[in-house]
């Protein structure tokens, strides 16, 4: 199954970096004003999804599912539970951050959903690259500027992070206090991350 590609309407300044890390066979989904991105991205919508109340519904000759204002899922989650209802294994989340806060972090929530139900996922803006760490050991290549990791579901025990500046032997981080932020892959390693119970927010920061 190739992967899903979800696109919101927040703003996207490097098109260029986004079109670098997209895939030939990826699908794309189109999120109400996410429409904005198509020429900048290059690519056309597999699907829409929206209740068309931030843009225009363009009514293009592609399948598209058209959403009540008043609902539980925000367009983006809605697309997200229609590609995993449609077997997608593998997602990465472009035009989801920035703007509105709520709206950010309920989209960086999306990413613990889908590592709950046992899928990859990411979210890429114009500065960083996210992901969860949880029952899996991440590792981090020396060409990113900094890592953080974030607590953002309570508290994670048993952390490890190794080949860092500012390595970690069995810690803890609670969401009340995030002191896993700025830190360094050692020059020429590969940082490695873990985590022994609950999960974390990794954050990669390629450019400031």
């Amino acid at each position: 199954m190739n992967r899903c590609v979800i696109v919101g309407g927040a703003d996207i300044a490097d098109y260029e970096r986004i079109r670098g890390r997209l895939r030939k066979d990826d699908f794309f989904i189109f999120c109400d004003s996410g429409l904005k991105h198509r020429m900048g991205l290059g690519r056309n919508p597999g699907l829409i999804v929206g209740d068309f109340d931030s843009a225009e519904n363009p009514n293009l000759d592609v399948e598209t599912i058209v959403l009540p204002c008043e609902k539980d899922d925000t367009d983006t989650v809605y697309a997200v539970k229609e590609a995993v209802k449609r077997g997608y294994e593998e997602f990465l989340l472009i035009g989801v951050c920035g703007g509105r806060l709520d709206h950010t972090l309920g989209n960086v929530s999306i990413l613990l959903y889908l590592d709950a139900i046992g899928k990859k996922a990411a979210i890429l803006d114009d500065y960083s690259e996210m992901e969860i760490v949880s029952d899996q050991t991440v590792r981090i290549e020396d060409d990113c500027l900094y890592f953080s990791l974030l607590n953002i579901s309570g508290c994670a025990e048993g952390i490890t992070i190794r080949n860092a500046k500012y390595p970690l032997e069995d810690a803890v981080i609670r969401s009340e206090y995030q002191y896993g932020i700025s830190n360094e892959v050692l020059p020429g390693k590969t940082a490695e991350v873990s985590v022994r119970k609950g999960n974390l927010l990794l954050i990669r920061i390629d450019r400031e």
